[in-house]
């Protein structure tokens, strides 16, 4: 059996404290964005959804991924200190559907309408690099008014890169499937059209 390890680190010194005070401040600030992201649009907007019979996002996610299974959401923190919405408006997630891992990407229509800003395209080629790097299917769950119109200038031409990419990975033999649950106006709508599966 060997030895437990031994640490020269002074737990009790004033710049040890004066660290784990600043990180703790850290953490906690975290939380609260995080906790922001979950709770979507806010509750006059969550409420609205709630009225018309629609599952969160996030409740969404979870009916579709196989039961007891982990579910990692990549970039909830997206935006931040942008003039977009922190998360983008949008969840990314790798999980397990049908016993196969996936590249889940759903927009979360709570946060103006599902609308995508330049942070909302940025995250969603992360993710298809992501399906594409590890060929995971790509799964689609569209609820969105579009551009983001006040944003469109700078949504316009980087948002057709997602559609381009949609494309290569079907190219690729990847499969992308698309699932609509209410509005898929204009970019919303192209991703359905161009899906293998909708």
């Amino acid at each position: 059996m060997s030895a437990p390890l031994r640490t020269l680190l002074a737990t009790s010194s004033d710049e040890f404290q004066a660290n784990a005070d600043a990180m703790r401040a850290l953490v906690d600030e975290m939380r609260v964005l995080h906790e922001g992201v979950l709770a979507g649009g806010g509750p006059k907007y969550v409420e609205r959804h709630r009225s018309r019979d629609k599952m969160m996002v996030r409740e969404r996610l979870e009916a579709l991924v196989d039961p007891g299974t982990p579910v990692l959401e990549l970039c909830p923190l997206a935006g931040l200190r942008t003039d977009d919405p922190v998360g983008g408006g949008v969840v990314v997630a790798l999980a397990e559907v049908a016993h196969t891992q996936c590249l889940v990407i759903a927009n979360d229509p709570t946060v103006r309408g599902g609308t995508t800003s330049p942070t909302t395209i940025r995250k969603l080629l992360r993710a298809m690099d992501v399906a594409e790097e590890n060929r995971l299917p790509l799964l689609i769950l569209v609820e969105s008014g579009g551009a983001d119109l006040p944003r469109q200038a700078d949504i316009f031409v980087p948002g057709g890169e997602q559609f381009r990419r949609l494309a290569q990975l079907s190219a690729q033999g990847i499969p992308t499937i698309c699932v609509v649950f209410g509005s898929s106006t204009a970019g919303g709508a192209y991703l359905p059209g161009m899906s293998d599966y909708t």
